[in-house]
């Protein structure tokens, strides 16, 4: 699994590596079951602060998509939307949705750019496999 993240970004370092793991993980690169690498080999790599890397895997362990275990390390094990996830999910897609109405989008454009990014995605639910 290769992760790109841009250190000069403005966007905090542990939040990309989180939204990178999610993208693997929905992409169907880290499928249920894989390992992830130990927290203080992937801040080396990135050279950054482990305690970096530990906070984007404690934010996945929160959102229920890895499993953090002393002997078997962050593994992925993702749990089923929840009612709360949903009501979450909503609110920030409206946002989202929201800033592009407000910067000008068209409606088929925003809806085109939505369809294409879902399909770059793992849709094994609706029987369909990337």
């Amino acid at each position: 699994m290769i992760l790109n993240v841009d250190l000069t970004s403005d966007v905090p370092l542990y939040q990309q590596l989180r939204d990178r793991i999610v993208e693997a993980i929905a992409a169907g690169v880290l499928a249920e079951g894989s390992s992830l690498p130990p927290i203080r080999a992937l801040a080396a790599d990135f050279g950054i602060n482990f305690h970096t890397v530990n906070k984007a895997y404690d934010l996945l362990r929160q959102e229920g998509l890895i499993r953090l275990n002393r002997k078997t390390g962050a593994v992925v094990t993702v749990t089923a939307a929840d009612a709360a996830f949903r009501a979450d999910w909503s609110a920030r897609a409206r946002t989202l949705l929201a800033e592009a109405a407000a910067r000008g989008l068209p409606p088929a454009e925003v809806l085109a750019t939505c369809r294409a990014l879902l399909d770059e995605f793992d849709t094994s639910e609706s029987g369909e496999t990337k």
